[in-house]
């Protein structure tokens, strides 16, 4: 199996010269990373191509590196249900630079691309609709980002009193929290615990 990712992985390289491809295999998985002004190029030969033939845009997700030049990754999971085989394609950006859309290639990857820019503040140029799918209207920043602090941060909720949508302090009433394990309901004996004590 190892081989047959090999030989794939050469095979993409070999036909996409003058993009910049690098294919690794890691726990059985061929990884291809795409510069971004590549990426519709090899997501589409990825498509079409009769050897390839990976239709279906399984995943798309987000990761945040802050200790990299270029702190994100946009991981896409491709499946071949002809071949059946996966491949991994990575993209890397910064906090500005947007990454092209896959939408023209993949109509999956809409909500997908959307959801990394809600969580991880990823914008994807010429996306059809590119807004918050996870967080309230007047949420700031983006979660899922290592930076993002835990506490500071305003909820928005609505107030049935009021009949309106409030914004409002976040407001943790505990920070740290003790549980107590010798609660009665542990240290409490019930009736036909003798007998499972004299199974022993």
């Amino acid at each position: 199996m190892l081989q047959v990712l090999r030989d794939l992985g050469e095979y993409v390289r070999a036909a996409l010269p003058q993009d910049r491809v690098d294919a690794t295999i890691a726990r059985g998985e061929l990884t291809l990373a795409v510069q971004r002004v590549d990426l519709i190029k090899v997501l589409t030969f990825l498509r079409d191509d009769a050897n390839c033939q990976f239709r279906q845009l399984v995943f798309l997700a987000g990761a945040d590196y802050p200790e990299r030049e270029e702190r994100f990754e946009v991981i896409y999971h491709l499946l071949s249900l002809r071949h059946n085989q996966r491949i991994r394609l990575k993209v890397t950006t910064d906090e500005v630079t947007p990454v092209p859309s896959a939408t023209g290639v993949f109509a999956s990857a809409n909500w997908f691309e959307r959801e990394v820019w809600d969580m991880y503040g990823v914008a994807f140029s010429d996306h059809p609709d590119l807004r918050r799918l996870l967080t309230d209207y007047g949420f700031e920043g983006h979660p899922l980002r290592k930076d993002f602090p835990l506490t500071g941060h305003v909820e928005v909720r609505y107030d049935d009193e009021r009949k309106r949508v409030v914004y409002e302090q976040v407001k943790l009433t505990q920070e740290f929290r003790s549980f107590d394990f010798l609660s009665p309901w542990e240290g409490s004996k019930l009736p036909g615990d003798e007998k499972a004590e004299g199974k022993n």
